[in-house]
């Protein structure tokens, strides 16, 4: 300690750039097993935010298979996910450009099978029948709501698809029975989000390959959010559910679904994407599955006769797992490793990483370790959050200094954060920041009760949790209780313009592509989200006296704290006017404020210059308005209203 330089909190300087955040750091998902090969999707700032399918063997390493012009990356949702499939070394993918779903030979350039003005994700192969049986977001209406189906490709002739399913509003995770004469999938409509209810369905299929005898097997009731549905080898089928309050697993009968291994643990997620996956079978009587509970996630062998579920690793997070060749290949991050692909030899336990998202090396002793704290909010509700405090080895602070705080708020709402390596955090800690990263009322990851705790309450429940963390740690004289700053992306975004108009509790704000016009956000957000806010605020438009109530717009007279924005110019979830139009009053009202735009950017800042040139431009903000010397050389930024 002798030997550190003293510093001012927020002054120091650190290792961890803003470079780092995007050029070093590729997001690895969706890996799938085919043959002696292994395939994930790499998101890579550093290309522009493009999307890369990669193919791993013993032999070769790693080796990228999608071509250079490619983006292998669906827009169903918009929020995308499941866009590939492999079969026999032959890949299907969706490229981003132009949503056209393409046939990739090995070696060989790719081959476009379906027309313009659809979109297609998460399906399966039916080897028998030469098709995908996928989902498909229909466009081809211009002005209109698009049209979710499942459908059938000829992955030889191609062509649009022919409609297996129709009549809900969204369609995932079709899956076909090992005898092929069964598939299932899982259905819901609005004004459902598939967290709140979805229906299992199941059908036969008919020898000129179409469904009949479609049936409602789970879920017809309501109230129940079911995930994942998937045959094991013997021909049962399975799912998990959240009927009890925890997402757990459930294998069904006609009869009447069988529990398996019930714990107060989350063995599925909210599907904001699609082709999730937290379990697989090794053979008719085991699967490897994922749970998370008290804030990491386990890897876990579950016997299906007898019950027996078997830890076999634990991780801050871990997802997409599937099973191949009796092994779990999975994605898998700890507090101070980046995430990686993993295998697991399911006969020895033995744990190697086949490949990591970064080549990024940091020295461990900059990396401030995530702390579990829950904390009392209203109602008498406890709240859960990683607690981040300041850490940099070269440096500490005067002895009468407490450091400042800022407060994560994460997206979704119906999302969560976890304890896995972070640099966007380590960025700040380094430099001498506390960070309290909040699972506010309505996060996943502890149960259904936990998650409704939201509903009807967005924009009050979230932002009270907020602030209730920041003073509790305020309280036991952690960080300054002056010096508090909040932060966050999208639905994140809309709690932090929240706390900055309801309370006096934060010194500023960053919302990145943030709501700040809830009826706005009713009126012209896409179509998955379409009803979303019908759980958050309420009815639209029978209760739009709650939008403008719940609308930072609405209440912006009452914002006397600086707030910088950052927004993609092609957002289609948070269009650019939401943040334009908050801007513009703060900017008459003239309250400091700061508005940085990017082109070609949408719901997520995929470019890496982008991404880094927001990183700096929010710590030269904090440091002007905080009054604090970065050590660091930072961008100029113009805060208009910002007194001298």
């Amino acid at each position: 300690m002798a030997d550190r330089l003293i510093s001012n909190y927020g002054s120091w300087r650190s290792p961890i750039t803003a470079e780092m955040l995007a050029e070093g750091v590729a997001f690895l998902d969706d890996v799938r097993g085919d043959g002696d090969a292994i395939y994930w999707v790499e998101m890579r700032p550093a290309e522009k935010g493009r999307s890369v399918i990669v193919r791993w063997t013993a032999a070769t390493g790693a080796v990228d298979v999608t071509p250079p012009d490619f983006n292998a990356r669906t827009r169903v949702h918009e929020y995308g996910g499941g866009s590939y499939w492999v079969d026999a070394g032959v890949i299907y993918f969706v490229n981003f450009a132009d949503q056209i779903l393409y046939r990739q030979m090995p070696d060989e350039a790719p081959v476009p099978l379906t027309p313009p003005d659809y979109r297609y994700a998460d399906g399966v192969i039916d080897r028998a029948r030469n098709r995908i049986i996928c989902v498909r977001e229909d466009h081809t209406a211009a002005g209109q709501e698009a049209v979710n189906t499942l459908v059938a490709i000829d992955y030889v002739a191609g062509g649009a698809g022919e409609v297996l399913a129709s009549g809900h509003d969204f369609y995932s995770t079709p899956q076909i029975s090992p005898d092929g004469r069964q598939l299932c999938w899982l259905a819901w409509r609005h004004p459902n989000m598939p967290w709140t209810a979805t229906e299992l369905w199941l059908g036969d299929i008919a020898s000129d390959g179409r469904l009949s005898n479609a049936r409602c097997v789970e879920g017809e009731r309501g109230g129940e959010s079911i995930f994942q549905p998937m045959w094991a080898p013997d021909g049962q089928l399975y799912f998990v559910s959240d009927r009890t309050d925890w997402w757990n697993l459930y294998r069904w009968t006609p009869h009447g679904a069988e529990a398996l291994a019930p714990l107060d643990a989350e063995f599925g997620m909210p599907q904001w994407h699609l082709g999730m996956t937290t379990y697989g079978f090794v053979d008719a009587d085991t699967a490897v599955c994922t749970y998370l509970r008290d804030g990491s996630m386990t890897v876990a062998r579950l016997d299906l006769v007898g019950g027996a579920l078997e830890p076999l690793c634990t991780f801050a997070n871990a997802y997409s797992l599937h099973v191949h060749l009796a092994h779990a290949i999975f994605i898998a991050g700890a507090a101070t490793e980046h995430e990686a692909v993993m295998h697991l030899n399911l006969a020895d336990r033995s744990l190697h990483m086949l490949y990591s998202g970064s080549t990024l090396q940091v020295d461990p002793a900059f990396l401030s370790a995530p702390e579990v704290v829950s904390f009392p909010t209203s109602d008498n509700v406890i709240v859960h959050a990683f607690y981040y405090p300041p850490l940099n080895p070269f440096y500490q602070a005067p002895a009468d200094e407490l450091p400042p705080l800022i407060v994560f708020s994460h997206g979704g709402p119906t999302g969560a954060t976890d304890g896995a390596l972070q640099l966007g955090v380590q960025y700040w800690t380094s430099r001498g920041f506390g960070v309290l990263d909040v699972n506010y009322r309505g996060s996943t990851g502890y149960g259904r009760r936990y998650r409704e705790l939201l509903n009807g309450q967005w924009g009050i429940a979230d932002v009270e949790d907020c602030i209730a963390g920041a003073r509790w740690l305020a309280s036991q004289r952690r960080i300054d209780g002056g010096r508090l700053l909040i932060r966050g992306g999208s639905a994140g975004g809309y709690t932090t313009l929240m706390a900055l108009v309801s309370s006096d509790a934060f010194a500023a704000g960053a919302s990145y592509f943030g709501v700040s016009d809830a009826e706005a956000l009713a009126l012209e957000t896409h179509k998955f989200e379409s009803r979303y806010l019908d759980w958050l605020i309420g009815p639209y438009p029978e209760r739009r006296d709650l939008y403008l109530e719940r609308s930072a717009l609405t209440h912006a007279d009452k914002l006397s704290s600086p707030v910088i924005f950052f927004q993609g110019l092609d957002d289609k979830i948070v269009l650019p006017n939401q943040a334009e139009m908050m801007v513009d009053v703060l900017r008459k009202k003239g309250i400091p404020v700061a508005y940085i735009a990017y082109e070609g950017e949408g719901h997520g800042f995929r470019r890496a210059e982008n991404v880094i040139h927001a990183r700096q431009a929010e710590l030269a903000f904090y440091a002007q308005v905080l009054g604090i010397t970065p050590a660091d050389e930072l961008p100029g930024i113009i805060i208009e209203n910002l007194p001298a």
